[in-house]
């Protein structure tokens, strides 16, 4: 069997780089020649190593989901349920605005416009921000059984509630607002969760 060229270019960098570029444009934003300027390769090479231009965008959406976005994995690891929810909440505003990453979010802005050509990419994007809500939704419903819940909270509606603020805090951090504005914005959101008394 004959074997093709071996690559000849660094996988995680041309990762990071297109990550970078459908990060700020969001998928349908970015063109090929986008990609081609940010990775240095041709469109041939980025369709041979990667299939299509939505193959190299699931690649770069489960590096931002490992990266990037670890934040909610890091709070779910907190000892009570009101900790999770504000780690959840910093790590939106602190992603969403740093310093050498785009503004936002790319699972939020990459799902902000998609057209029935993309459709494909804007369900994987809803799909993997409905697995986060499960992540957060099971998280509540250990802290319902240990009793840091009150009884009458639904954890699937918690964990909605605190996966709308975080988007929201993405969307506010693309059109411009300060990382200090959002933290601003999560201590307020902190001062009385809508379950507590």
């Amino acid at each position: 069997m004959a074997r093709g060229r071996p690559r000849e270019f660094d996988v995680d960098k041309v990762l990071q780089a297109a990550l970078n570029v459908f990060w700020a444009r969001g998928y349908e934003g970015t063109t090929m020649a986008d990609l081609g300027e940010a990775t240095g390769l041709q469109p041939g090479s980025i369709y041979a190593a990667f299939g299509s231009k939505a193959g190299l965008f699931k690649q770069v959406a489960d590096r931002y989901v490992t990266t990037a976005f670890s934040y909610g994995s890091h709070a779910l690891e907190a000892d009570s349920a009101r900790e999770v929810v504000r780690r959840w909440l910093t790590g939106a505003a602190e992603t969403s605005t740093g310093e050498a990453t785009p503004a936002g979010c790319l699972l939020v802005q990459g799902a902000l416009v998609t057209s029935d050509a993309s459709r494909p990419v804007g369900q994987d994007l809803c799909t993997r921000r409905t697995a986060a809500q499960v992540m957060l939704a099971e998280r509540f419903v250990q802290a319902l059984d240990n009793g840091d819940l009150p009884v009458e909270v639904e954890a699937r509606v918690a964990a909605q509630y605190v996966v709308a603020l975080a988007e929201g805090i993405a969307v506010e951090a693309a059109s411009g607002a300060s990382r200090e504005t959002l933290l601003g914005l999560v201590e307020l959101s902190m001062r009385r969760l809508p379950w507590e008394d």
